[in-house]
């Protein structure tokens, strides 16, 4: 049994979700206490407990401490099953956390699964749907592995409401490393807002607001189109696709915050990005991690990329997966970002 302590690192909710990952997919029980332990309301919310009862049906796992507000888990799991699936979450809390969880382990399954989420779909402090679809998908298409995901309809906190259909297809044979140390070149750079039940003026001031900012034209901005039942809420995301990697950078409307800051945030994170010369910006690199980690475990083989920043949760991540798998992960300062080394131990 493998024993961590929620509140290393970061101590948020990533410790865990790796640690369920990790724990279906090498078949090694797994203790965790302290869980959640620095944030302001530790322990287990709605989506971190829809992460652990997911986690249980796809492996038949035995678990203690799965229930609100939970500080321990412990989880024993069984074999990954392959399958038809449908969680959901009773708030606004992230469906798409939830398939970060479970995604890893069924691309270790015996067929493909079909998966139903609802729940959050755009929500700060987690990958949106946008990002899993455009950035995070076409990466894990390049390890042999594939991610089909269908937005039919978005959710926002605090209403929630949203859902995704998700289909994974296993690499036959397992994961093969590639190295990412460059993105290539612009192939287009764009935004768009995204306004439900709001009004669409919010939308044209936070796009005028990233033209002045970024220098870029009206072609390259857009008013999304959203879709019935959907909001109230507000996403700003920017795509920039280059020949190696997409990223995509999201700013969210909130309670009391104007539309020209929503803007100018994320106008700075697109900024750094295309100020410098690595290949993923921190969130990707982040959640590239395991699945390349689990590419260098099933192959043998070392791998690399390189990022604009070491985040916390980067770090913590990789302490995480460095207790499960015989993998050594690195990490050194170049320019323009740093360089990950993840090699078989």
């Amino acid at each position: 049994m493998i024993e961590l302590d929620g509140s290393e690192g970061e101590g948020g909710g990533q410790v865990l979700r790796t640690a369920l990952a990790l724990s279906m997919i090498t078949g090694v029980p797994l203790r965790i206490e302290r869980i959640r332990a620095k944030r302001s309301k530790p322990g287990l919310m709605r989506q971190h407990l829809a992460c652990v009862q997911a986690a249980m049906q796809i492996s038949g796992a035995e678990c203690e401490g799965a229930e609100l507000g939970s500080q321990q888990l412990r989880f024993a799991p069984g074999p990954i099953r392959a399958g038809d699936y449908r969680y959901a979450i009773a708030s606004a809390g992230s469906c798409m956390l939830v398939l970060q969880t479970v995604l890893p382990a069924l691309l270790r399954a015996d067929g493909p699964s079909r998966l139903e989420l609802q729940g959050g779909t755009h929500n700060p402090l987690a990958p949106s749907f946008d990002f899993l679809a455009r950035a995070y998908a076409p990466l894990a298409s390049k390890l042999g592995a594939e991610l089909a995901l269908d937005l039919r309809r978005r959710g926002f906190y605090p209403a929630g409401g949203g859902m995704v259909m998700a289909e994974i297809t296993p690499a036959a044979g397992g994961l093969a490393p590639v190295n990412i140390a460059q993105r290539g070149a612009v192939q287009s750079l764009s935004a768009e807002c995204i306004v439900a039940g709001l009004p669409r003026a919010i939308a044209r001031r936070e796009l005028d607001v990233l033209a002045e900012q970024l220098g870029w034209t009206q072609d390259q901005l857009l008013v999304a189109a959203s879709h019935q039942n959907e909001g109230p809420g507000n996403a700003l995301t920017a795509t920039l696709a280059h020949t190696e990697v997409t990223e995509v950078f999201t700013a969210y409307g909130a309670k009391g915050v104007n539309a020209e800051t929503v803007a100018g945030t994320l106008a700075r994170e697109v900024g750094a990005y295309l100020g410098s010369d690595a290949a993923l910006g921190p969130h990707l690199a982040d959640q590239w991690l395991l699945l390349l980690a689990l590419a260098v475990y099933d192959s043998g083989k070392p791998a690399h990329f390189t990022c604009t920043e070491i985040t916390g949760h980067t770090s913590t991540n990789a302490s995480v997966i460095e207790r499960f798998l015989p993998v050594v992960i690195r990490h050194a300062a170049q320019a323009g970002g740093h360089r990950v080394d993840i090699v078989p131990a």
